[in-house]
């Protein structure tokens, strides 16, 4: 019986991960050739972070970013409508017993990394970090 079949929380499987890289490096292939005809999208450079599968590896949900974070939701608008050609070029491309569905959707790990760095440059973070601490010296 499979073991990752029921279990709830245990993340994504081997197979998912191996399969979404598949599809992540077709897809940044494909736009970087430049194989998409949308004026949109031939004048971003897209890049593709990650690509998350579904369970069945029927659902592949596609986190894009525009080079530079310009015209974020044009892009996402633009291969949302290429997306039957997309989905024929990476089913080319890869060999799975059915070509996944492909959603886009704009990577937010950007943004929440620089919200994270400049919380850690401010002010109140860095007197914490600089100010002596007494219990340390204590136990020693």
């Amino acid at each position: 019986m499979s073991r990752g079949r029921f279990e709830t929380g245990s993340g994504p499987s081997q197979r998912m991960l191996r399969v979404g890289e598949l599809v992540r490096h077709a897809l940044a292939e494909i736009l970087a050739r430049g194989e998409v005809l949308d004026e949109v999208i031939a004048n971003h450079v897209v890049t593709v972070p990650e690509v998350r599968m579904s369970p069945d590896l029927r659902i592949a949900t596609c986190y894009v970013m525009p080079l530079g974070g310009k015209d974020e939701k044009a892009v996402v608008a633009a291969l949302e409508r290429n997306r039957r050609f997309l989905r024929g070029e990476i089913a080319r491309r890869i060999n799975l017993k059915f070509a996944p569905d492909i959603r886009f959707r704009l990577d937010e790990s950007f943004d929440e990394a620089a919200h994270i760095d400049r919380l850690l440059r401010s002010e109140k973070v860095q007197r914490d970090v600089a100010a002596p601490r007494s219990d340390v010296d204590d136990e020693a």
